[in-house]
């Protein structure tokens, strides 16, 4: 395994009884990656995770983490991993300082009061230190919990749909602290989430599963810019345009639209059709190409289905 390689899983595969609900899963993450792990509800994501963290045990397959077997070096590749895995729990009747304080404990770690206020302070909880939990907002929580994975100082990161039933100033703290760990703080982050828009602002490399399986996996913008875009073309003879897109090759490329042409095309046709349009003296004065996580993703599993 290459020295960057911060896990490795290969051939994994977890069966419960007649049901496979990860299927000779391969996939590998790199240091210093946000890594988006996607996939449909039931496509094996958070069985995938539960393994990783040797909650349960695989049927088949191999989970290298840190260069090492987890198998056989569970504790000590556990102790350099911080996780959330579904709703983080708290004592609600205690501050978040005592509950910090408490996990720091049970966890087997020296944590020391700086160590908890630093750690209260890089999630913008440190003014709310002394506040029972009971009075945070979802959100808080959501945020203390990513204090509770951080507050050993871990090199890995793994987190379980992170946003799940936040509202849009929670999901965007989320995300910053995402991005600061992985800028400032130099962290790896493995971040589960269906989410897309969120995962395609933040992640640098990615894998889709479905039904347990990989799909695809690679880095995000690669990715991206492969496969069809939506290309929107403004133009001056609309009508004219539009005939004439109808009588040439680029015919069952076309989107119906009354008030532009749109244009299902890879990257390097844009510019062969703009030429089209020109030479054929229509005037193009706007071009405007998208593709989105969410579009790519959908169009990934689709297909699966299919």
């Amino acid at each position: 395994m290459p020295s960057d390689t911060i896990i490795e899983i290969k051939d994994l595969t977890k069966k419960f009884k007649d049901f496979t609900a990860v299927d000779n899963l391969s996939m590998s993450v790199c240091r210093g990656d946000i890594f988006g792990f996607l996939g449909p509800n039931g496509a094996g994501k958070s069985t995938t995770i539960r393994m990783m963290l040797s909650l349960i045990e695989p049927t088949e397959g191999i989970i290298t983490i840190f260069g090492k077997p987890l198998a056989s070096h569970r504790k000590e590749i556990l102790r350099n991993i911080g996780a959330i895995v579904e709703k983080p729990d708290f004592y609600l009747y205690l501050t978040a300082f005592k509950n910090l304080e408490i996990l720091g404990r049970i966890s087997g770690a020296d944590i020391s009061r700086k160590r908890i206020m630093e750690v209260l302070e890089l999630v913008n909880l440190h003014e709310r230190a002394d506040s029972k939990v009971k009075t945070y907002s979802y959100g808080m929580k959501q945020r203390l919990g990513i204090a509770q994975a951080l507050i050993h100082n871990p090199e890995l990161i793994i987190l379980d749909e992170p946003t799940n039933g936040l509202d849009p100033m929670g999901v965007k703290e989320v995300r910053d602290l995402i991005l600061h760990l992985s800028r400032e703080e130099k962290k790896t982050i493995f971040l589960s989430s269906h989410i897309l828009p969120e995962v395609e602002v933040v992640a640098s490399r990615m894998a889709i599963i479905n039904k347990g399986r990989t799909v695809v996996e690679g880095e995000v913008q690669t990715l991206l810019n492969s496969g069809n875009f939506m290309v929107r073309i403004g133009v001056d003879k609309l009508h004219d345009a539009q005939i004439l897109l109808e009588n040439s090759e680029w015919k069952k490329h076309l989107e119906k639209s009354e008030s532009e042409l749109r244009l299902s095309l890879l990257q390097s046709d844009i510019a062969r059709v703009n030429e089209f349009l020109v030479r054929n003296d229509i005037a193009v004065h706007s071009i405007t190409s998208t593709r989105s996580l969410e579009d790519y993703f959908l169009n990934i599993t689709q297909g699966e289905h299919s």
